[in-house]
């Protein structure tokens, strides 16, 4: 006779696993959640819209992972999940409303699990989206024993006259940026070619703990702009830094002019550079320092700034539309 516990897979395990995580998930949920955890599907009331569109994005947190778990950190990778979703959606103007996780392993400890899950979590809380389901697949011979995946779902709801495209951009606008945390969570496999020794000292700590600082999430300064200002374009800037991300918000004939010597580079970018990676690599690869870019009216530039200053938010204009077919000019 052979069992399912067997062929490496513990029920039990994955049972603990969920008693674990229920009440994080609870703590995350507002009255519009409808139904707990355990059904088959997730239930979510929108609420007061005239016309609602939902917006829903998806993504992981990548090689960064292999830092955490080798460092035994678990505990902040979820947040980065959180944000690599909640962070693009919002770049259409909308609050997320709720998450789900999908979490894959070679063998489960629901120790680990539940702390991987409690970073979703909070980043759930800190965003304001409802955690209100998921996934933990356990596959022994797929994944190796200690080894995680996580990535994320998320859906958010802005209304229809309020949706943010990147059309109303226009010569003239001010690019504004709002700091990053760190690396955030791009990026990723070439920092593991570059430091291999994780308990190095970097300015006092361990390296691997700058690495691993979550992923900024900007939904709720963001959305409270959006109370009092119209935007005109947003970018979240993942994968490809400003020179990929930047245009994506701008329409055709404008390019963005941005100076390089106005952003405010953070030392961990200057030490990976340091490494001997070329400066067009870093500009193409990293975030730089800037997480997330505003294009906005200039008369509302200063003003947008000092809110966000006022918030806790590290923001300066770091360039403006230009007519141009480039998409971005980083000079």
């Amino acid at each position: 006779m052979i069992t399912y516990k067997d062929s490496g897979v513990n029920k039990e395990e994955g049972y603990k696993s969920v008693d674990l995580i229920k009440d994080m998930a609870k703590a995350t949920h507002s009255k519009n959640v409808l139904t707990g955890l355990g059904g088959f599907g997730a239930m979510y009331e929108l609420g007061k819209y005239e016309n609602p569109v939902l917006v829903s994005g998806t993504d992981g947190v990548g090689t960064k992972l292999e830092i955490a778990f080798k460092t035994n950190t678990y505990d902040t990778v979820g947040i980065d999940c959180v944000a690599m979703c909640v962070n693009d959606i919002l770049c259409h103007g909308a609050k997320p409303i709720f998450f789900l996780d999908y979490l894959a392993c070679g063998k489960l400890e629901a120790e680990v699990s539940s702390q991987i899950v409690s970073g979703v979590a909070k980043g759930c809380l800190d965003s304001g989206a409802a955690l209100v389901g998921g996934e933990t697949a356990e596959m022994p011979g797929f994944y190796k024993p200690g080894d995680y995946d996580i990535a994320g779902f998320t859906v958010g709801v802005v209304e229809k006259s309020k949706i943010i495209s990147g059309d109303k951009v226009k010569e003239g606008d001010k690019i504004i940026a709002i700091a990053s945390s760190g690396v955030h969570s791009n990026g990723f496999s070439l920092v593991r070619k570059l430091v291999t020794d994780y308990n190095e000292e970097f300015q006092g700590k361990k390296i691997s703990e700058t690495l691993l600082t979550p992923t900024k999430l900007y939904v709720k300064p963001v959305l409270k702009l959006l109370e009092t200002y119209d935007i005109n374009g947003m970018a979240h800037i993942t994968g490809g830094g400003l020179i990929e991300n930047v245009p994506r918000t701008i329409p055709a004939g404008l390019e963005a002019h941005i100076e390089k010597s106005k952003i405010e580079i953070l030392e961990i970018f200057k030490y990976l550079q340091s490494k001997g990676v070329p400066e067009d690599e870093m500009w193409g690869t990293f975030n730089m320092g800037v997480g997330f870019v505003l294009i906005v009216n200039p008369e509302l530039s200063e003003n947008i700034i000092a809110d966000l200053e006022a918030m806790g938010e590290r923001a300066y204009e770091i360039g403006t539309i230009e007519k141009g077919d480039n998409g971005i000019c980083l000079k």
